[in-house]
């Protein structure tokens, strides 16, 4: 299982600069804020915003899948979103570029003890800017085995996808899961395997959405994206884990799930 700070250097992209500007006080007096900012922000300017709306319980009833929507919607140029918790053993759980999609994103990730979890947005001048709140976790959560696991049925359904849409104006609001175990590779004899890379596209083709996504997604990951889309078109979703495996299927938007077949 790789460190921490491997996982933030492949975010990052950049060491941060002998020129950084100075980081701005941590609202949530993390430990570990000053550690996680210099390797995933790169020297870029840093702001805690409003602007960014973070839902999500306070308490995490259920440390195995807790729920995080994050909205950058109210920041004009919104071009990536990082979602993290600084202090679980992977700390970064979705990388999301929302290529031709709404700056949103909703998934479930792990929690390993209480921390805080932050949604960092960087607009095209290359700024971030930051909202998060400290969440209360009874911890395990990445280093519990997944329930597929114990019950010994991952492999029959590995890669089935399920998916939703939902018409709102001139915007679809898509649900998209994936059955896969997403191991963290912090389990006993269970080495690291997990869905790395989604791409949501249109029909035709055209790229709407990517995410890189990492070991602390919750178990069955799934993912809630919003598209413009007047003409109400059919989208296709794309992924792979990191076994090389690739999975794939179409969604027309729709009121119930409808299913994909594995293309290994």
């Amino acid at each position: 299982m790789m460190r921490p700070t491997i996982f933030l250097a492949a975010i990052a992209a950049l060491p941060a600069s002998a020129s950084a500007q100075a980081l701005p006080a941590d609202p949530l007096d993390s430990p570990m804020w000053q550690y996680h900012a210099e390797r995933l922000f790169a020297g870029m300017p840093v702001s805690f915003d409003e602007r960014v709306k973070i839902e999500m319980p306070i308490i995490a009833e259920n440390q195995h899948a807790f729920p995080v929507a994050i909205d950058a919607r109210a920041l004009p140029g919104a071009r990536r979103i990082v979602l993290f918790a600084d202090l679980n053993p992977i700390p970064v759980a979705l990388d999301y570029r929302p290529l031709a999609a709404e700056p949103f994103i909703a998934t479930r990730i792990k929690l390993d003890q209480a921390t805080p979890v932050r949604a960092a947005v960087q607009l095209e001048d290359g700024s971030w800017h930051l909202a998060g709140k400290w969440i209360d976790a009874s911890g395990g959560g990445c280093s519990a085995p997944p329930v597929s696991r114990v019950r010994g049925d991952w492999a029959e359904h590995l890669g089935e996808i399920r998916g939703s849409g939902w018409h709102e104006g001139s915007e679809t609001r898509l649900r998209i899961s994936f059955r896969h175990p997403m191991d963290t590779g912090l389990v006993e004899n269970i080495p690291a395997y997990n869905i790395d890379n989604v791409t949501v596209s249109r029909a035709d083709g055209t790229p709407l959405a990517r995410m890189h996504v990492f070991g602390s997604v919750a178990e069955d990951p799934a993912f809630t994206v919003i598209v413009d889309d007047p003409a109400r078109t059919a989208f296709s979703v794309s992924a792979r884990d990191t076994g090389g495996l690739e999975f794939s299927g179409s969604l027309a938007p729709a009121t119930r799930p409808v299913m994909a077949s594995l293309h290994p």
